[in-house]
């Protein structure tokens, strides 16, 4: 059994977001170390991810990124992580870190944060993993798509009860509050 359990961050790689995102970004980083949580994320170290990973460092996480060769080309990768895997694609990386990770946690991100979220989700739904996942609502960030995914239930491309494979959080307690009294459901197929 592994000492301590590693949460994969999917987040932004902007730097030109409103200043609000990285001051919660810096408080999750160190909320994550604090709380005696090893970290998984995408390797840079810019945006909300070099912020994160630079906190959740500096609070006592061990932090992994894993980054795929041509991001690592651009110069981007953190200089500090623990350790650096540099994949040789997109998709390698998205399997690495899914591997890697015993959570899954979506922060407010752009459409390679809701891909990769999306593909963690997809795969609980069809049983090939029961681990939490969870939908940091920071700010409301993610509102609207929960709107989307209610009228996804309503008209039957989803059932209802998908809504049991993911939590929606919108404050750090309450988010180690589900991980700590999280419990495996059985997963029920889609059809």
């Amino acid at each position: 059994m592994k000492e301590k359990e590693t949460i994969c961050v999917y987040c932004s790689s902007s730097n030109y977001l409103p200043e609000k995102f990285y001051n919660f970004a810096q408080e999750f980083g160190k909320e994550l170390g604090s709380r005696s949580y090893d970290m998984v994320y995408g390797g840079t170290v810019v945006g909300m991810m070099g912020v994160i990973a630079s906190n959740a460092l500096e609070n006592g996480a061990k932090v992994t990124g894993v980054i795929p060769e041509k991001i690592a080309s651009f110069g981007l990768k953190h200089p500090d992580l623990a350790q650096v895997i540099i994949t040789k694609d997109m998709r390698e990386r998205k399997a690495k870190m899914e591997e890697m990770g015993d959570i899954y946690i979506a922060l407010p991100g752009g459409f390679g944060t809701f891909e990769e979220i999306f593909e963690i989700l997809v795969a609980k739904q069809l049983g090939y993993h029961n681990k939490p996942i969870i939908f940091f609502n920071f700010d409301g960030y993610y509102d609207n798509m929960f709107k989307m995914f209610d009228t996804v239930y309503k008209n039957n491309f989803a059932k209802e009860q998908m809504k049991k494979l993911y939590y929606i959080a919108d404050n750090i307690e309450d988010m180690f509050n589900y991980l700590k009294t999280y419990t495996p459901e059985e997963v029920v197929l889609k059809w």
